[in-house]
C-alpha cells in the first residue's frame, strides 16, 4: 500500500482540469451517493489484467485499446456497444493470428466520459459559459441550462457504465465472442473495404484450425479461450471526485483500488510533478496508464515512474506515447532509453490519435489515417532500434459508419468528413479505418518477432 495515501488524499495537491462546482453540498451528497453504490469492477479483475500486461512488458504479447473520444448519453445504446466491440474483437484476432502473439484487449468504455479543457470557460458571440466537460460534468449544447456543471450526472454516468459493463460481459463471456462466429463479426457497411475481404479470408483460414482440432478429437466447444474472451474497461482518471467515491478497500489485500474500471490513465495535461491525479492514481492497485507527449523530459518520466510503480511491478504501468507523426522518432528514443536504462518494468503503448489533429478546409477537426499509421510506423522503428518491445496500440475509434478521420482504403475525402460525423470531441476512426489499422499492425509485428528470432539465433 501507498505510504501516507488516502483516496481523498489529492486534494492537498495542484489540481488541474477539474470543474467547478457551485453547491458543494450538492456535489458532497452525489459523492456519498456513489460511495454507497456497488464496485463496478473488482479487484480481482483488476489484479488479472495486470498480470495479462505483465506478459505483455516482458514482451509475450500486445495491448490493444480502443474506444469512443467521450462517451455520451444521447449515443448510448447497445448496437453501438455491440458494434465497438466487434471492431475490437476483428482487430484483436487480426493481430492474433498473424503476430502469433496474445492480445490484451481494453475498451475506452463504461467511464470515459470527462474530458480535459484548455480553458475553464467558452465564449460565442458574447456569451461566456462553462466549458464542455463532458457528459458526466456538463452537456454539449452551449447554453446556460446545458453547460452548468451538475454533480448529479456522476450518478447518470455510473448507471450507463454499469449497463455497459453488464452488456460487455455478457458478448464477452455469452457465447459472442467464439471464435466459431468469427464470420459474423464483420459488419455490413464494412463490405465496400477491401480489408473486409482480407478479414474474410482470415476467418476462413481460423475456421480451418478449428475443422483441423476437432478432427484430431480436440473438440473446439470444450475449450474456454475458444469459447469467450477476457475483455477490460479503461478511462482516463479526470474527474477526481467520481473516481474517489468509487475507491474501496479490497476484502482480500486491504488495498485500495479504483472500482471504476479496470484500468485507468492521466493524461498528458494532468501528470505533472504534484500533481493532484499523480498524487490519486498513486494509492490504488489497478494497472495505470500515463500519456507522454513531446514535453516530457526523461528525469520527470523516471521521477514520475518511481512515484506510480516503486516496487518496479510488472504490468502496473504502461506508457502510452502521442508525439505527432513528426515527432516520435526523434522524440521518443530518449524515453525509451531512459526508462530501459533504469530498468522500470513499463509496456510501451502507441496513441496515434492524440498528436495528429488537424482542422481540414471543410472546417471539420480530422486525424487523416496516413499521419496516424505515420506514427505508428515510427513507433515501431523507434522500438526495434533500441532493441524494446513495441507493445500496445491506444485509438480513439468507434463501430459506427462514421467520416471522421479522412484517407483509408474507403478513402473518406474532406468534402465528405459532413456526411456522417458524430463524435462529441474528437475524430475516430471508423469500423474499416480501424481494421485497417489491425492488418497493417500486424505487419510490424511480424517484422518485430521476425528480428527478434534472428537476433536470437
Amino acid at each position: 500500500m501507498a505510504r501516507n495515501w488516502t483516496p481523498d488524499s489529492w486534494k492537498s495537491h495542484e489540481a488541474r482540469h477539474l470543474p467547478t462546482y457551485d453547491d458543494p453540498q450538492a456535489l458532497e451528497a452525489v459523492e456519498a451517493t456513489l460511495g454507497a453504490y456497488p464496485p463496478l469492477v473488482f479487484a480481482g479483475e483488476a489484479r488479472a489484467l495486470k498480470a495479462e500486461l505483465a506478459e505483455v512488458s516482458q514482451g509475450q504479447g500486445f495491448l490493444i485499446q480502443g474506444g469512443d473520444c467521450a462517451e455520451s448519453f444521447a449515443e448510448f445504446h447497445p448496437n453501438n456497444i455491440r458494434d465497438t466491440f466487434r471492431v475490437l474483437l476483428q482487430m484483436a484476432v487480426v493481430l492474433t493470428f498473424a503476430g502469433k502473439l496474445p492480445v490484451v484487449k481494453v475498451g475506452r468504455m463504461a467511464g470515459q466520459f470527462a474530458k480535459p479543457r484548455s480553458a475553464p470557460t467558452e465564449t460565442k458571440d458574447g456569451v461566456t459559459l462553462p466549458s464542455y466537460f463532458g457528459d458526466n460534468v456538463n452537456g454539449i449544447e452551449f447554453t446556460p441550462e446545458s453547460r452548468h456543471n451538475d454533480p448529479q450526472r456522476m450518478v447518470r454516468a455510473y448507471s450507463q457504465a454499469a449497463a455497459t459493463l453488464n452488456l460487455l460481459r455478457a458478448f464477452a463471456g455469452g457465447g459472442y465472442a467464439n471464435l466459431r462466429q468469427v464470420h459474423q463479426w464483420t459488419l455490413d457497411f464494412m463490405g465496400r473495404s477491401p480489408w473486409a475481404e482480407k478479414f474474410g479470408e482470415t476467418a476462413d483460414r481460423i475456421g480451418e484450425a478449428l475443422d483441423f482440432m476437432e478432427a484430431c478429437g480436440v473438440d473446439p466447444a470444450t475449450v474456454p479461450q475458444l469459447q469467450g474472451t477476457s475483455f477490460y474497461t479503461s478511462h482516463e482518471a479526470l474527474l477526481l471526485p467520481y473516481e474517489q467515491a468509487m475507491t474501496r478497500q479490497d476484502s482480500l489485500t486491504g488495498d485500495w483500488y479504483d472500482t471504476s474500471a479496470h484500468m485507468v490513465w492521466i493524461g498528458d495535461r494532468t501528470r505533472f510533478e504534484g500533481s493532484s491525479h499523480i498524487e490519486f492514481v498513486r494509492g490504488i492497485g489497478n494497472p495505470l496508464g500515463l500519456k507522454c507527449g513531446p514535453s516530457l523530459e526523461p528525469d520527470v518520466l523516471l521521477s514520475l515512474l518511481d512515484t506510480l510503480n516503486p516496487g518496479r511491478e510488472p504490468g502496473r504501468i504502461t506508457l502510452i506515447s502521442r508525439f505527432g507523426h513528426e515527432k516520435v522518432e526523434a522524440g521518443l528514443p530518449r524515453l525509451v532509453r531512459a526508462v530501459a536504462r533504469e530498468g522500470h518494468p513499463v509496456v510501451w503503448s502507441c496513441d496515434p490519435m492524440h498528436g495528429n489533429v488537424i482542422k481540414s478546409e471543410s472546417g471539420f477537426k480530422t486525424r487523416p489515417f496516413d499521419r496516424i499509421l505515420s506514427e505508428v510506423k515510427g513507433f515501431f522503428a523507434v522500438h526495434r532500434a533500441e532493441g524494446t518491445h513495441a507493445g500496445g496500440i491506444h485509438i480513439e475509434m468507434t463501430g459506427q459508419d462514421v467520416t471522421e478521420c479522412t484517407g483509408g482504403a474507403i478513402a473518406i475525402t474532406d468534402e465528405a468528413l459532413g456526411d456522417r460525423y458524430h463524435t462529441h470531441c474528437d475524430p475516430r476512426l471508423n469500423a474499416a479505418q480501424s481494421l485497417e489499422l489491425a492488418f497493417l499492425l500486424a505487419d510490424m509485428i511480424r517484422l518485430e518477432t521476425t528480428d527478434r528470432h534472428a537476433d536470437a539465433a
